[in-house]
């Protein structure tokens, strides 16, 4: 992107994501992602219905009258964005590209997390690292975190999804909310999943473009892997080879999915043709429904 339209893009996710948080998710995020503690704040007097639990007997013996504790959550959570950069994300067939839907959905994380005093991290990777933001709060920090996401100065095309866990394994000693956003056409990274899973709480978001389930009727037409390079052409007037491809990537999709089942990590689908916003509501109504 040129500077004009890269300020332009990112001031819209702006005005998308912080419209969205204040309406629709930053309470839901709040109620999922609790803070490590409470610490105490103040004391009141005793109302009808206070728990006894909290009345703190030394003040109220020193004053004849019952008072309680009061108690503010410790939050200081840290969020991490991870987020594919790899060739695969330019591709996209409808109204925008994986890339595309990948920022916005870290700028709704990011703005649902600094609205709640969290901190947000951001490693960009292909096949390897490419771009490093520490954790921090603040409205600037999160638009150069998705000016990186829109813009990304990578060098290598191809992607290891073990190379972005790894580091962060590596970086992030203290346990992070870390948010995985990638197409996950990827192999072999089931070990550095369920390492990084259990110092980190990791919610993989798989970015998905209609064509990647069934390619439609076009007739002859050679298509390009933006990671290698290749072009295959491709009969798609032949109804085997429409069905071959749907059947190969369902085969990837349930392969991809029983890996989060077995190692028990939730994990949302995003369509880059859908409503990105109502996916992340979900989760988070189902995951606060948890005991």
């Amino acid at each position: 992107m040129l500077p004009g339209e890269l300020f332009k893009a990112v001031r819209h996710l702006e005005i998308v994501a912080r419209r969205a948080v204040n309406d629709h998710l930053a309470g839901q995020y709040h109620s999922v992602f609790k803070g490590r503690g409470m610490d105490f704040l103040d004391v009141r007097a005793y109302q009808p219905g206070d728990d006894i639990r909290v009345i703190d007997w030394n003040v109220s013996a020193r004053t004849s009258e019952l008072h309680v504790k009061q108690f503010t959550e410790e939050r200081e959570l840290t969020v991490f964005l991870l987020v594919d950069a790899s060739a695969s994300q330019s591709f996209g067939t409808r109204h925008r590209r994986k890339q595309e839907t990948a920022a916005e959905l870290a700028a709704l994380i990011a703005f649902s997390a600094i609205a709640n005093n969290d901190r947000v991290g951001l490693i960009v990777f292909t096949d390897q690292v490419e771009v490093f933001l520490p954790p921090r709060k603040g409205k600037k920090h999160v638009l150069r975190v998705i000016k990186e996401i829109l813009s990304p100065r990578v060098e290598r095309r191809k992607t290891s999804i073990n190379t972005a866990l790894e580091y962060l394994t590596r970086i992030s000693r203290k346990r992070s909310i870390s948010f995985l956003i990638s197409d996950f056409l990827d192999a072999d990274y089931e070990r550095s999943l369920k390492i990084a899973n259990r110092r980190h709480e990791l919610i993989p978001l798989v970015v998905v473009d209609p064509m990647e389930r069934r390619i439609p009727e076009m007739g002859l037409v050679h298509f390009e892997d933006p990671e290698s390079g290749q072009i295959i052409p491709v009969d798609t007037s032949s109804s085997a080879v429409r069905e071959g491809f749907a059947a190969h990537m369902a085969r990837v999709r349930r392969d991809q999915q029983r890996i989060f089942n077995k190692l028990r990590i939730d994990s949302v689908t995003i369509d880059t043709e859908g409503n990105h916003i109502d996916p992340l509501v979900r989760y988070f109504k189902q995951r606060a429904r948890r005991p």
